[in-house]
Parts: C-alpha cells; structure tokens; sequence
C-alpha cells in the first residue's frame, strides 16, 4: 500500500490514497478507474500545496508527479515543452547551463509545471513579470469521458483562462509549454538592508522595485511599538556575467516529526530579534547563487515537520495599494499582541500586471505571507485578520488556504460562478467543497 499523501501544512490532516500516473496515453484510463470506484478525484502534484486546495473531496487523487518527461526544447528561443509531473528544479538543471531561466519562480522549486499553472504562483518579480500564468503558451488538458484538449489564449481560450489558477478543477493538465528567459549567470547580484519601520519599506520599496528584478522584503511580526513592521529589504538581479552553474551543495533534512511545534514565542522572539540585527543597517551589495535567493528553505528537506504532528497554516493575503500600508499595520499589531508569530513573514509588493487566470490570486498592492503552528487560539488570530483584510477590500490565497469563509472567498473572487461552470464535475476538492457549498 503507498504511503499516504499531504498538503505542505499536514492540515487539515486528511490523508490521500493515490492512483500513480505513468504514461500519458494512460492518463484517460487512471481518471476514470478512480471516477468508476470514489465517484471524483483530484490531480495532485508534488505536495507543495499548504492548506486543502490540494485534498481532494473523495481522498482519492491522481498523482501526476511521475509523468515527468520532457516532450521537446527549443533551447534558441527558449521554449520547454515538458509533462505536467515535472519539477520546476528539473527544468532549471536543464535550462540554466544553457543560458535560461524560469520567468516566474515561487518559494519553492520542487512545485510540479502543472502545480505552477493550477495555482498560478507568482514571486519576487511580479512587479515586472506578473504570474506563471503570464508564461504559459498552451497546455494539453483531459477532462473526463473527452479527447485531450490543446488549450491556448486561442484555443478553448475559455478553459485556458480557467485552469491557470483553476486549482486543477477545470480537467488534469497532462503537458505544457511555457517560455523562458534568458541569462549570462546562474548569480544573482544581491543588495540588503534592513528597516526600522513599516513605512521604510514602503519607501525602499518605492525608490528600489523598479530599479530591480526581483524585490522582496523579510518582516518581523512580533516587533512593537515604534519598531513595528521592522525588517530587511531585499533586491536582486540576474548577474551580467558569471558561471552557468546548476545548484550543487548538499541538502540537509528534519529526519522526523517532533510530537509538538519546535516553533514557538521565545524561540520565535529571539530568532526575529537576531535575524533582523544580523543584517546591514546601510544597503549592502554582493553576489549570492539562484538557490539561497530564491529557495533558501529547499535546502532543508521536509522542513515542514518542524511544526510537529499538528502542522501548520500559513495566512498569505493581498492588500489594495490604497490601504495597503494602513491594513498591514492592523495585521502586523494584530499579530505582535496574539503572541502567534511567524519566523518565515514575507512581504512583497506586487504590479498592475494582469494574469490570464479567472482565479488568480495577485492584485496591485502588497503581499503578506506568514506561517503559524497549528494550536487552538489560531482560529481567534485568523477571525481578526480576516476582519482586517476584508474592509481593506483584499483577499487570501487559495493555495495556501485552510480556513478561508464561503462568503469571504465569493467576494474576494467573484469569477467563481464562471469557474464552476467549467469545473469538470468528476474534479472536486476539500477547499472546493468547503468555499462553495
């Protein structure tokens, strides 16, 4: 019997039975024997996925993470057309010695092509970029009890715009193609600072995100009083010259689940408080791998069972620019007197670039994204920073969402209705059922 399946935040804990696929001309046969037997299923990648939108409604998934073959390149303009199962990390061992890059990469590389696609990620480059979505040229879709379907912005433009975002409930995403960007090195030129303030990032932000590829900014929320929102600020850029080099150092692992949360407030303040004096106070530049820039926690495998066997949420959410900074001064206080702090607080500032996704989770405004150990009082803590994002008009991420209200994500995504109506009726997950019934 297979070992069973999870979401990143092992909660809800409802673990997933899965039915392997292995060959693309098999796909169609594997749906529908799991159709015959559970009635719906889900595709289901590499796991990378935080709260339920992964789970499928049945706990029977189709596990695309072994159709991982590249069908064709085209490494003089930069085009990968690769099955739905393969990681982003297998296309940049690829891509990178030969001068490309992902357009758009999340916090993690071991996301699946169709993973990126289903939920639309996005990263420190938005600014610029926009979402993976926005890189997509075509991807082959199988709804059940139909032929394969070859989906672009002008074919079956409908269920294109539907499945980027769609969190794999418009049909299972067999293969894609997505276009890449090229480089001169695998570095990346660095520059940090940290920040007193809320408003200091802001005002880094103004000066720097436009100067930069990518921007990013670390905060900690447990600081008060006239150092809250206080962290450090992060740019970068491909570097014009260099090495084209694959990532090669050694990874570290958590060898197992502790019974409770290795994270809490003392080790979070003294954590938050080292972190934040342990950078430059005056912007500093220097010359870093792709790797610790983009993925500094792949290194640690399962660094998720840190949280122990409870798991954890992680609460991202988007805010209009309008109110952005007066919003995240109401989470970031909300949060410092909670006591329920994160060490992993990322926030980011997104553009005005428009997704091709119905569902697409970016608006222009500002990102926060941070993790929390799964305990009681959580609820109380989310109720309040929902209440906050809700007047300030923004919403949450799906994709990293367990708890989200029905009427919270109606009005946060009001396309739903028209994705619902494109859903395949045989696909259908917890976080589906749990937001629209």
């Amino acid at each position: 019997m297979s070992t069973p399946l999870h979401s990143w935040g092992r909660y809800p804990a409802a673990p997933q039975s899965a039915q392997a696929c292995h060959w693309r001309e098999g796909l169609a046969a594997d749906l529908d024997g799991i159709v015959r037997t559970q009635g719906s299923t889900l595709p289901y990648g590499n796991g990378r996925s935080y709260g339920d939108s992964c789970l499928a409604a049945s706990d029977r998934v189709l596990h695309m993470r072994t159709l991982d073959r590249f069908i064709r390149v085209d490494w003089q303009q930069g085009l990968v057309l690769a099955e739905a199962g393969v990681t982003l990390a297998e296309i940049l061992a690829l891509a990178i010695p030969r001068g490309w890059f992902l357009p758009v990469t999340p916090g993690t590389q071991y996301a699946t092509l169709g993973g990126a696609i289903g939920n639309d990620v996005h990263g420190k480059n938005h600014h610029v970029r926009g979402t993976f979505g926005n890189h997509v040229l075509r991807f082959g879709l199988l709804r059940h009890g139909q032929e394969l379907l070859s989906c672009s912005p002008a074919e079956h433009p409908e269920l294109f715009a539907a499945t980027i975002g769609g969190l794999g409930l418009t049909g299972v995403i067999a293969w894609a193609e997505i276009r890449l960007i090229p480089i001169r090195s695998s570095q990346i030129d660095r520059s940090v600072v940290r920040f007193g303030e809320l408003g200091e990032f802001f005002a880094l932000s103004a000066e720097l995100d436009h100067r930069h590829e990518y921007s990013v900014a670390w905060i900690d929320c447990l600081a008060r009083g006239r150092q809250a929102g206080r962290g450090v600020f992060i740019v970068g850029d491909h570097a014009r010259y260099g090495r084209l080099e694959v990532d090669g150092r050694s990874r570290l692992q958590v060898p197992l689940t502790p019974p409770v949360s290795l994270i809490n407030n003392l080790s979070l303040r003294a954590f938050n408080a080292a972190y934040w004096r342990a950078h430059p106070g005056r912007r500093t530049a220097a010359r870093v791998g792709y790797a610790p820039f983009f993925y500094p926690l792949d290194r640690l495998l399962h660094w998720n069972r840190i949280y122990g066997r409870r798991g954890f949420q992680q609460y991202q959410c988007v805010l209009p620019d309008a109110v952005a900074e007066v919003a995240l001064r109401e989470l970031l206080d909300a949060i410092a007197v909670s006591g329920q702090g994160s060490f992993l607080a990322v926030l980011k500032r997104c553009g005005a670039i428009a997704s091709p996704g119905l569902l697409s989770f970016p608006l222009p405004g500002a990102s926060l994204a941070l993790d929390f150990p799964q305990q009681a009082d959580l609820e109380r803590l989310f109720a309040r920073l929902d209440a906050i994002v809700h007047e300030a008009g923004g919403r949450l991420y799906p994709a990293k969402d367990a708890h989200m209200s029905a009427d919270d994500f109606r009005r946060a995504y009001p396309a739903w209705e028209r994705l619902e109506a494109l859903r395949d009726p045989v696909l259908n997950s917890r976080f589906w059922k749990r937001v629209t019934t």
